[in-house]
């Protein structure tokens, strides 16, 4: 009698989700870089912005990353940098990724990007009159800049660079960007868990979601915030 034939798995049956990547930013501190290590944050991302309160020196973000396990992203952020402003932080710290957070045209990020060889996010602050066309067109254009373009940051809109600990409308980003881009902007161990439902981003960036004051990171939101996206992939999106 010949056996039986397999049994094929139910199509009804619950497909596993991608798992949500996290970048906890703004690490200012050797016991932060640490809990975010342990907690098992995908990238970690350094200030190289001086006004900002979480800024820190090339040198001080070397010795935050020394030490790091493998396939840990290390990411600079900046803002309106020179090619030899970039170069001097490289000299010490040794970034796998460049973040453009000013108004860097796809031209500039791509000639630093190509200097160093390095991939860049750029990030896009969504203003309040935007729509699903003006993010598509704005991914598009740095895409088609240069190969190194790995995606868009999206933050909410501010006059000024930096976070404003806000979140805007998700429901403005275009599903063909979102399994591509980070999302970032007033999120936090609350609000997380539902942005990861509903938008089904590639990744998600928190930096003042996770302080005690700007600069110090909590270890305990660190660790909760970690555990609300790992809540939001475990459902099915809405």
């Amino acid at each position: 009698m010949p056996a039986p034939m397999p049994t094929s798995p139910s199509t009804s049956a619950a497909v596993p989700l991608a798992r949500t990547r996290i970048k906890l930013c703004g690490l200012t501190r050797a016991e932060d870089v640490a809990v975010a290590v342990a907690c098992g944050a995908d990238a970690l991302g350094f200030v190289f912005y001086p006004p900002s309160p979480r800024h820190v020196s090339a040198e001080q973000a070397a010795s935050l990353m020394a030490g790091l396990p493998p396939y840990v992203t290390t990411v600079g952020l900046f803002v309106n940098p020179s090619l030899e402003q970039v170069a001097e932080v490289l000299r010490s710290a040794p970034l796998s990724m460049l973040q453009f957070h000013g108004d860097e045209t796809p031209q500039q990020c791509r000639d630093i990007a190509q200097a160093f060889g390095r991939p860049f996010m750029r990030a896009l602050r969504v203003r309040p009159d935007m729509n699903r066309e003006d993010l598509l067109k704005f991914d598009l254009l740095y895409r088609a800049s240069s190969p190194l373009f790995a995606g868009l940051l999206l933050d909410t809109w501010s006059d000024a660079y930096g976070g404003t600990g806000k979140v805007f409308d998700w429901s403005l980003i275009p599903a063909e960007i979102a399994h591509q881009a980070v999302l970032s902007g007033g999120l936090n161990v609350q609000n997380v868990t539902d942005a990861v439902r509903q938008v089904r981003p590639h990744a998600v960036d928190v930096s003042s979601g996770i302080e005690s004051v700007k600069g110090v990171k909590d270890a305990a939101l660190m660790r909760a915030f970690v555990s609300a996206v790992r809540a939001g992939d475990s459902h099915t999106p809405y």
